[in-house]
């Protein structure tokens, strides 16, 4: 497993370093992935939040986001939807990593403009696979 993770890592420092923003309210869980993503070659910004989502994007810039769905302030389901109203942040790709396992869940958070859904306790190689798949899809 660790070979196969650092043969990722090398794949990824061959690229430009990507953007992504991860929205996780679990702090614990939010600096292990936003660690991992970094040590990876990743430019990552993390929000506990969803509130800050807008004001966050029109900065950051984010090329892909990483949104958990049960946030304190605003479910993940409402920020996809507020995501797809808006022409410019739709082209965004939105995976989804959350504790909800339910195929409903998951089929509700497609259906919103997700475009991929990872439920925790995630694989990372699977998680980092699908990250590297959807940018690799963006940047053609």
């Amino acid at each position: 497993m660790t070979a196969q993770l650092l043969s990722i890592k090398q794949r990824l420092y061959s690229r430009p370093i990507r953007r992504i923003l991860l929205i996780e309210d679990n702090d614990v869980n939010r600096m292990l992935l936003s660690d991992y993503l970094s040590y990876c070659g990743y430019d990552v910004y993390s929000l506990s939040v969803g509130s800050a989502l807008f004001s966050t994007v029109e900065k950051f810039h984010p090329e892909l986001i990483l949104l958990d769905l049960k946030l304190p302030d605003i479910d993940g389901y409402s920020l996809l939807e507020q995501i797809q109203q808006k022409p410019d942040l739709s082209k965004i790709p939105i995976i989804v990593v959350s504790a909800f396992a339910f195929k409903v869940d998951q089929e509700r958070a497609m259906k919103l403009g997700a475009c991929r859904y990872f439920v925790k306790p995630i694989n990372l190689k699977d998680l980092m696979l699908a990250i590297e798949e959807k940018l690799a899809v963006e940047h053609i």
